[in-house]
């Protein structure tokens, strides 16, 4: 037996087909390095010879075509989780999970990840089963697939068959793709935060630079630890450090478009470390976090200034200001009079901040 990619409900695709599915044949191509500039929805020229190039290298039929025998071999190389309307049970139904299988899934997870509470095994694998299976990827990492086909029952072994490998190949896959949508430290890598001057918007860009510039001019030097904050970076920040706070439960926080954070993770617990962990690597600490700020609508920069001696520097009129001690911008208020002559103001109470209204 084969995979039952007709779960997938993907139409026959070639040369002139338009639409979701070429969407998706598209980017798998871009993904496996393929000249395909764009996934834009339209097989032209340049999808068709990747295609034949794909089914060439697959040891395909090479016609260009794509159907269930070319959908077959990228389905076991990553393609289902780029199919429209994508979701579990369908996942679960293109490797011939029934009912029964999904019961001795549920067991299987139970036992590998010592699951407590542990899920029921009722053949219906919801969002509590989803949970798991991201909770037992997380505990046991890539030692899962092992011990997936160590733990499964011999019936499901018997009515897979030579199909049990892709399986569980697929089923692993998905479970760390669960995985690492867990909210935790390795989302701070996500939508950073920009360090340049260029990424201010006009004219306070402008401002900022000629301020800059009076700076280095007279001695000072300037280290940019933060301008433009990405609205998806602040949201992530926001709520992570609500849910650390016991401000907001995981369950509650709202999604947003973009963003494939899963704040719920398998025991409340782990929500809330992953949280705090989140907290740490931003480097919030006790501090607010808005979802908008000046900072989401570029104008504001966190930066470091410090000179040595005596700072010689001349303000928005052209006019040289001397300033001593203290030697650093978060707290010579000197300073902040000649950034405020330029149009950059600077936030009392958070030592790096500066933007175009002392907010």
């Amino acid at each position: 037996m084969a995979l039952n990619i007709s779960a997938l409900k993907l139409p026959v695709i070639q040369k002139g087909s338009k639409g979701a599915a070429v969407i998706a044949w598209q980017r798998f191509l871009k993904e496996a390095q393929y000249p395909i500039a764009s996934a834009y929805g339209g097989f032209d020229n340049v999808t068709d010879v990747s295609t034949r190039s794909y089914q060439k290298k697959q040891g395909l039929s090479v016609n260009g075509v794509v159907d269930n025998a070319t959908y077959a071999k990228a389905v076991t190389q990553g393609f289902i989780f780029k199919v429209p309307n994508f979701s579990t049970q369908m996942l679960l139904a293109c490797i011939r999970f029934g009912e029964a299988e999904i019961k001795d899934l549920q067991r299987t997870l139970n036992a590998i990840a010592k699951l407590n509470p542990s899920l029921v095994a009722d053949g219906d694998f919801g969002a509590r089963s989803i949970q798991g299976l991201a909770q037992v990827y997380k505990q046991r990492d890539v030692r899962i697939r092992v011990e997936l086909e160590q733990q499964i029952s011999s019936a499901t072994k018997q009515k897979l068959g030579a199909d049990l490998d892709p399986a569980l190949d697929i089923l692993t896959s998905y479970a760390k793709i669960l995985r690492f949508r867990l909210s935790g430290p390795h989302w701070i890598n996500y939508f950073p935060t920009s360090r340049s001057i260029s990424t201010l918007a006009s004219p306070f860009r402008e401002r900022v630079q000629a301020f800059q510039k009076a700076l280095i001019d007279g001695g000072a030097q300037t280290i940019i630890a933060a301008t433009y904050r990405p609205k998806e970076r602040a949201y992530m920040m926001h709520y992570a450090a609500r849910i650390s706070r016991g401000q907001i439960d995981p369950e509650d926080v709202p999604s947003m478009a973009g963003v494939g954070i899963q704040w719920v993770h398998y025991l409340r617990a782990g929500s809330i470390q992953a949280a705090e962990q989140m907290v740490d690597e931003y480097g919030i600490g006790g501090n607010p976090v808005a979802l908008e700020s000046m900072h989401t609508q570029k104008l504001a920069i966190d930066w470091n200034i410090t000179w040595e001696g005596t700072l010689k520097i001349k303000n928005g009129s052209g006019r040289i200001v001397q300033i001593g001690a203290p030697r650093n911008g978060a707290s010579n208020e000197a300073l902040f009079a000649v950034g405020a002559s330029y149009g950059v103001y600077k936030l009392d109470n958070d030592p790096p901040h500066w933007s175009s209204n002392g907010r």
